[in-house]
């Protein structure tokens, strides 16, 4: 089988949104309203968010504003290092820069905003927009967003830019099970609430969805990342259906947040004008997610888990199977805040992630014996902190990934090295 880290190394095709010389007029724009850096000022967080939650990040993000138009920029940038192994062998010594997003939001009116996030991906050779609508404000539990969005699936598909974790890899369940980022033309409401401590939140889109490529891939199993390089979801929905995402989640300031949320639709293409092709054949998704700062030491915890239920043709191997699980936690202990190496807000982490996806889960139909094709990691790391947003890492994976069979495991060791930050 496969292993995981060809995947890492070589990440799943996205869409290709905007042209380069689309993105390169927009930096040059962008680049050229800065000149005068006395006109520059800093955006602040959304200071309205009272405990910010997941469905919040899309907006929490620093930006920068040019005088008094009403557009303002950001984004963020991650480079890394890796020397990475499998059963004693390595490709040697490996540079990528795995991703540069540009921001870019505007208050067309109190109750109007836009924001845009496009993702530059290895070195420019992928574009992707990852996001891009309109925001309609009627009432705190009632609004309405257009356009690009983000299915609120879990938590790290919404909340996932770089410098807001201590690992260089992002998580395997979200990227390798769910397909994070994930996502997807369509129309949604959301809304939240606050009382005290405690805030409520909901989302709920009708968005075009999934397509057969999650059981018609090169990767020769069920696998949703798949249907990420099918460009005409931009366009037009595979098969006429809808993919419905919903999210509810809990905030209290003193415990944090917890989060469940669904997915799920037709994937297939069961007709063409008119004619009956395959029964429909839905994908259910299924997760939980929370994140909670200890507060006697201080210890941060952030993770998330998810199921999936796949109807797959019985004429389809047992290799393509129809229930998937993983998921992961981070565990964040500062040592050492203040004063280092002159910067005054400094933080110095230890921390690990814990993650795990069954890709298959079951057994054989002829035996009773259990199907494999799973992998686990322990990834602990070391990170600094000059500012909040910005973070040096140094992360050492240990992984052993299953084929089907449940061959002994590949081992999978190495170490990884990173920057990424806000600007």
């Amino acid at each position: 089988m496969k292993s995981i880290i060809k995947n890492i190394k070589h990440p799943f095709n996205r869409f290709v949104g905007p042209s380069l010389n689309g993105i390169f007029l927009l930096m040059v724009f962008s680049a050229s309203a800065q000149v005068d850096s006395t006109l520059l000022k800093r955006t602040p967080q959304d200071t309205t968010i009272q405990g910010a939650m997941n469905m919040d990040a899309v907006y929490n993000r620093p930006f920068l504003q040019v005088g008094k138009l009403p557009v303002s920029v950001g984004g963020y940038i991650e480079a890394d290092y890796q020397y990475i192994g499998e059963d004693g062998i390595t490709d040697g010594h490996s540079f990528r820069v795995p991703r540069m997003t540009i921001f870019i939001a505007s208050s067309i009116h109190s109750k109007i905003k836009f924001l845009s996030e496009i993702e530059l991906e290895e070195g420019g050779e992928e574009i992707a927009i990852e996001f891009a609508a309109l925001d309609f404000n009627f009432h705190p539990l009632f609004n309405l967003r257009g356009g690009v969005v983000m299915n609120p699936i879990g938590a790290f598909n919404q909340n996932h830019d770089g410098p807001k974790w201590e690992f260089v890899d992002r998580p395997i369940s979200a990227t390798e099970m769910l397909p994070a980022t994930w996502s997807n033309v369509g129309f949604g409401l959301y809304g939240k609430n606050y009382s005290g401590d405690w805030a409520y939140g909901y989302e709920a889109y009708l968005t075009n969805g999934f397509n057969d490529a999650i059981i018609n891939n090169g990767e020769n199993r069920t696998f949703l990342p798949a249907s990420k390089a099918n460009k005409e979801r931009f366009e037009e929905s595979s098969n006429g259906e809808p993919l419905l995402t919903g999210k509810v989640a809990l905030r209290n300031n003193n415990f944090g947040e917890i989060g469940l949320s669904y997915m799920g639709g037709i994937y297939n293409t069961y007709q063409d004008d008119g004619l009956q092709l395959d029964d429909k054949r839905r994908l259910d998704v299924y997760a939980i997610d929370f994140n909670s700062t200890l507060p006697w030491t201080d210890t941060y915890l952030v993770g998330e888990f998810a199921w999936i239920s796949i109807d797959v043709p019985e004429t389809f191997t047992q290799q393509f199977g129809n229930r998937q699980k993983g998921g992961f936690i981070d565990i964040v202990q500062p040592i050492l805040k203040g004063n280092i190496l002159d910067f005054d807000r400094a933080t110095l982490n230890v921390a690990c992630r814990l993650e795990y996806v069954d890709w298959n889960v079951g057994t054989f139909r002829e035996t009773g014996g259990n199907i494999s094709d799973d992998i686990w990691a322990i990834v602990p790391a070391i990170s600094f902190r000059p500012t909040a947003q910005t973070v040096i890492r140094l992360n050492y994976r240990m992984m052993q990934q299953q084929d089907i069979l449940g061959n002994p495991p590949a081992k999978i060791r190495g170490i990884q090295f990173g920057i990424s930050s806000y600007f």
